[in-house]
């Protein structure tokens, strides 16, 4: 399979002051997608603007053609399936059939708690990975049939409906972040992709072949979690969020620094590798120009 380049766009530009600019600009750069971090607050941007996904993948789809989009990645964090359904099934249908939703257990801190009371813990990781377990299959059965109750610890519906369903068939297709192997259980199940940003605990001081190593190690496992469910795991597409492993930002510093490591990771079985769109004074803050020879030169070397 050839690989695929998509972007990240995050959604802290007004509209109407740069950030429609950017999603048509990802389009003329051929990018296969075109994502948008689904948060209420993000690290570092936190204090600063930072519009929602949904809103702002709304008004990218009515101004593109034929870029696809997404979130990378929603969460149970501040998400229910039910209403998340209606919203899903809304944007596939204005962006004529273009949507892949990214979707993970997500995380502490941040915007992890803002829907909590102050004096209520924040969720543990095994309570995450429950919700999440709960969260997806159901998110699948709400954008598959017209009518859906269901009771369970965390959620529930009551005959909720979704009529027409979406564009895409049997549904828009699920990109599933995990590591665990409770996470890549359901990515097995109800995944057409599966999402990884790498080895977090070599962020800081791994790096680059113990990154690629802990990679080897994830889709290995991800291909006994598909093996486990009688699924073959080529199936899916593989799929690398950058700018979390110890290479940081480094392979964006170069067209032959982006190829090189593209290319490492192809080996590896990825078939999709996303960039973070530049953005000034930030831990994204990469040169536009080579930001724009990489996603129009790269692909041609690497395919």
């Amino acid at each position: 399979m050839s690989l695929r380049l998509s972007t990240v766009i995050l959604p802290v530009r007004r509209w109407h002051e740069g950030g429609r600019d950017q999603w048509l600009r990802a389009e003329e750069l051929g990018f296969h997608t075109a994502y948008t971090y689904d948060h209420l607050a993000w690290r570092s941007f936190r204090d600063g603007p930072w519009f929602g996904a949904v809103p702002t993948l709304t008004a990218a789809a009515a101004a593109t053609e034929r870029l696809r989009l997404g979130t990378l990645v929603t969460s149970p964090n501040f998400r229910h399936p039910v209403t998340l359904a209606k919203e899903l099934i809304s944007l596939d249908d204005i962006s004529g059939g273009r949507i892949t939703l990214g979707i993970g257990a997500g995380g502490n801190g941040f915007d992890a708690t803002t829907l909590l009371k102050a004096d209520q813990e924040p969720w543990t990781p095994r309570e995450r990975a429950d919700r999440f377990g709960e969260f997806v299959p159901l998110l699948d059965r709400l954008l598959t049939e017209g009518s859906v109750t269901y009771e369970g610890t965390f959620y529930s519906a009551t005959e909720a409906r979704n009529i027409p369903g979406c564009v895409q068939r049997p549904r828009l297709p699920f990109a599933v972040a995990a590591t665990g192997p409770r996470g890549l259980r359901l990515a097995a199940r109800h995944g057409q992709a599966w999402v990884t940003t790498g080895d977090p605990k070599l962020f800081e001081k791994g790096t680059p072949e113990e990154s690629r190593e802990a990679l080897r190690g994830q889709i290995e496992k991800l291909g006994k979690a598909c093996a486990d469910v009688g699924r073959d795991a080529d199936e899916l597409d593989k799929i690398l969020l950058t700018g979390f492993t110890p290479d940081r930002n480094r392979p964006l510093e170069s067209l032959d620094a982006f190829v090189d490591f593209a290319g490492k990771h192809i080996e590896l079985g990825f078939t999709e590798i996303v960039v973070h769109a530049p953005i000034p004074d930030s831990d994204f803050a990469t040169d536009q120009a080579v930001f724009e020879r990489i996603a129009t030169e790269a692909l041609s070397q690497l395919n």
